[in-house]
């Protein structure tokens, strides 16, 4: 196809996480390629705004949730603009639904393609079915575990599916000097242990103070820092006061600047027990040079190369996950070496382009009518 796509985005979540962060970094990317996107969500929805201060188009309609409203909503925009629409891109549970139910209500709509960006169950009720294989063009995974999932537990054709990981930018993430980013960022100058995740409950933070009650005093030179936030930040602030942490816990929020806090770090976990595809956190710290230790859920190990670029364990195991940490915060030379091996991986394998390249590939597909 030689002319630019016309893209429309659809998103009814109201929350913040790599999810948004994907779906906006795609958009403003595929934008400077010369492509038209829009994108379709809640006023209320954080990406709303987000999108907008990326001086992505945006569009606010009421598709928070699957109501006759939504749907009604969605079938008056197609009405009047589908025709200057190539492919709509779905991302949650309601806003596929009401996209391919206003579809189903128009003479003429454009196809779609759905994203799976997580590694809950689908259900095979006939109308799911329906939905995943008939209503949906073809379906994007952002992991081959994922893609493997669906095919295994659901009998979805492999062909009907393409695997895309996020890609993210290498220039905004990339080694830095740790003293020197610490420093600008207020933090002691001491070894940092980092987490980058939403503060939702299988993101595993829970986990992580299991272990740090018991790594803080083995290595009482070291901090955490947690960034991010969410539904639990009340329980996680609470539960570090009753522990007694300190300030060698600190909680720092959303951050606008998150290479920076990664290049502050000297090691990077994530203990999620659930729901994850390639979490964008992890890449971004194998590309800013850090060593990880995760888990095993989703597609994490299409990313971390267990026992080169991190250590990888079971999920909601406390046990594991101290111990993996206390071989690499007591080991700096394991730490360089795991953290170059996953610089270099993030170079070969993460970068934006990458993944621009394969979601055109699958939207012109879309388009021409085949699987890709």
């Amino acid at each position: 196809m030689n002319r630019p796509l016309r893209i429309v985005h659809t998103e009814n979540s109201c929350g913040w996480g790599g999810q948004e962060i994907r779906i906006l970094t795609e958009m403003r990317g595929m934008l400077d390629r010369g492509h038209q996107l829009t994108l379709l969500c809640p006023r209320e929805a954080a990406i709303h705004d987000a999108a907008i201060k990326l001086g992505i188009p945006t569009v606010a309609l009421p598709i928070a949730r699957k109501k006759l409203g939504g749907v009604l909503a969605m079938r008056g925009w197609l009405a009047q603009h589908g025709s200057e629409v190539d492919v709509i891109n779905c991302h949650s549970s309601t806003d596929s639904w009401l996209s391919a139910t206003a579809s189903t209500l128009l003479a003429k709509a454009p196809p779609i393609v759905r994203t799976r960006h997580v590694s809950t169950a689908v259900n095979n009720a006939a109308t799911t079915r329906w939905l995943y294989l008939k209503a949906t063009r073809h379906i994007v995974t952002t992991g081959e575990r994922l893609r493997q999932q669906l095919h295994r537990d659901n009998g979805y054709p492999l062909e009907h599916m393409t695997s895309i990981p996020t890609g993210i930018d290498l220039d905004r993430y990339q080694p830095r000097p740790r003293t020197e980013m610490r420093a600008e960022l207020g933090l002691p100058e001491r070894p940092t242990l980092g987490i980058v995740a939403t503060l939702r409950g299988w993101k595993g933070h829970q986990y992580l103070f299991d272990a740090w009650r018991e790594l803080q005093q083995r290595f009482p030179d070291w901090q955490l820092v947690v960034v991010g936030h969410g539904p639990q930040w009340e329980a996680l602030n609470q539960r570090a006061r009753d522990e007694g942490f300190g300030e060698r816990v600190r909680f720092v929020g959303n951050r606008d600047d998150v290479e920076k806090w990664l290049g502050a770090f000297d090691l990077f976990v994530l203990p999620s027990w659930g729901n994850e595809g390639v979490p964008q956190g992890i890449m971004q710290a194998m590309a800013t040079g850090l060593p990880v230790v995760s888990t095993t859920v989703g597609a994490i190990d299409e990313a971390v190369a267990a026992d080169e670029t991190g250590f990888l364990v079971g999920p909601r195991d406390a046990v594991a996950l101290t111990a993996a940490l206390d071989r690499l915060m007591g080991n700096e030379a394991l730490r360089r070496q795991f953290g170059e091996a996953g610089l270099q991986r993030a170079r070969r394998q993460f970068g934006l382009d990458h993944m621009l390249d394969r979601m055109l590939t699958v939207f012109e597909a879309a388009c021409a009518g085949t699987e890709r």
